[in-house]
């Protein structure tokens, strides 16, 4: 145990390879300790994510943003009073990091994650509100309307989502803290699509 004790003395010292080896083990426990248990138990290979573009986001307030969005819902079937009652009823932000949650049921309203349909060229699980079922269909809070193959650019679909392309759905969420990450990945997005929303 004397190894121990020195292992230990040693990531407690302030230099500079004590901070490397701490930083590598803090990597390896994370990767393949941290996330595989969180994933095992939440039930999603996808256990923590985050927002990265601005397809939830509500350019204002509810009542103006509903002003906005209503006839395209309401065609859906979907109302104010309804919409009221769905999680996250203001939307998400770019940069927020969404808790997963894979067991249970999905519902209209819950803003569920998602693998690309096999003909997509996205490279990225699809973070959207679900409002219609068998098969699911989705679309962003703030996008004009949903995705079909055939407009936009990578070719997605999201109004026939198999319960297999189901990673879970959005159960928690903590504001802003995903721009850690996020960052890092912004000079290599398109200019309209950097920055915050």
């Amino acid at each position: 145990m004397e190894w121990l004790k020195k292992s230990w003395d040693f990531l407690k010292e302030d230099s500079w390879h004590s901070m490397i080896v701490t930083l590598v083990l803090l990597v390896v426990l994370i990767k393949f300790i941290f996330f595989p248990l969180l994933s095992f138990v939440t039930g999603s290979p996808l256990p923590l994510v985050v927002i990265e573009s601005c397809s939830l986001y509500h350019e204002a307030d509810f009542e103006g943003w509903w002003g906005s969005n209503a006839a395209w819902y309401e065609s859906k079937g979907i109302t104010k009073e309804g919409f009221l009652d769905f999680p996250y009823r203001n939307g998400l932000n770019k940069g927020d990091i969404i808790f997963v949650w894979g067991r249970g049921e999905y519902n209209i309203g819950d803003i569920i994650i998602f693998e690309p349909n096999p003909e997509s060229t996205a490279q990225h699980p699809i973070i959207h509100r679900i409002v219609s079922e068998n098969p699911f269909g989705t679309k962003g809070d703030h996008n004009v309307e949903q995705l079909m193959a055939n407009n936009n650019e990578q070719h997605l679909d999201e109004t026939n989502i198999s319960d297999d392309q189901v990673n879970g759905k959005a159960v928690f969420r903590v504001p802003a803290l995903g721009w850690v990450k996020l960052v890092f990945f912004e000079f290599s997005r398109s200019p309209g699509e950097r920055g915050f929303c």
